[in-house]
């Protein structure tokens, strides 16, 4: 049995939405999973109505739901066309946005969400939507970048190792989802990436190992430029091996890569 079975999907009415399902659609054939579409989104009102009063935003704003609610569905529809491991659910509207979604997170093997692109005033989720789901449900969390041309993942991938929780969690999420004869990178800064050789080595895995040196200032940075030299198509790493509130305050490694990644990332908490 594949220990990836069950995959969450974050569908909403953008355009890049039908790339993600395209995606995780490839990702869950590959892995013999079935993939649940949750559409969930707060209400947003476009640009060009600040200036309705309160009370017409409200009037209008139920209409302007169902109208994004049906385009989500089209996308969806338009990919499960063919796709019978496709299956397609809303959020419970009496629950927060977050919280409701990170509930039905606990029950997936894996969860894939799209970056928020923050210039996109309509998206209908918060800012730190992906790091909240990645944190609250302990799921692992495939982000996709809001801008690029994504098709698949796992064949040649960058892991980010250093001997915390959150690296190994990011190593076990990883390894469903390489492919057969993947090119597998480990990278460290500040640590040996070569100490978990002998267990990728028991899963089959044969990788290049990359010691960096000294953690830079700049660690997220230094991480994304790693990823663009080696071409890859996934990055893996820890999410908030620090507490989240002083990086969300600080910065850190997860926060710029979340904010600048180029690649789809792996995020395990």
């Amino acid at each position: 049995m594949s220990p990836v079975a069950s995959v969450l999907l974050h569908v909403d009415s953008q355009p890049r939405c039908a790339m993600r399902l395209a995606l995780a659609s490839r990702l869950a054939q590959r892995l013999e999973a079935q993939v649940t579409a949750l559409y969930t989104a707060a209400p947003v009102l476009p640009r060009g109505l600040g200036l309705l009063s309160e009370n017409q935003g409200l009037a209008l704003a139920p209409a302007l739901d169902a109208e994004r609610r049906v385009q989500a569905r089209a996308l969806f529809d338009a990919c499960a066309a063919d796709a019978s491991h496709l299956r397609w659910t809303e959020a419970d509207t009496a629950q927060p946005l977050v919280a409701g979604f990170v509930r039905q997170a606990l029950l997936h093997d894996l969860v894939v969400l799209g970056q928020r692109d923050r210039d996109d005033d309509a998206a209908g989720v918060p800012l730190d939507f992906v790091e909240s789901v990645a944190v609250d449900s302990g799921r692992p969390v495939l982000a996709v970048p809001y801008a690029g041309n994504f098709t698949d993942v796992g064949r040649n991938v960058l892991l980010a190792w250093k001997p915390t929780r959150e690296s190994a969690r990011a190593l076990a999420a990883l390894l469903p989802l390489l492919r057969d004869g993947a090119r597998v990178h480990v990278a460290s800064w500040g640590s040996d990436p070569r100490e978990i050789e002998p267990l990728l080595r028991r899963h089959g895995v044969e990788a290049q190992f990359h010691d960096e040196g000294r953690a830079p200032n700049e660690l997220g940075d230094a991480l994304l430029s790693l990823a663009a030299d080696l071409s890859v198509d996934l990055l893996a790493m820890g999410c908030y091996g620090h507490s989240r509130a002083r990086e969300l305050m600080l910065g850190g490694a997860s926060r710029t890569v979340l904010q600048a990644m180029t690649v789809p990332v792996l995020l395990a908490h």
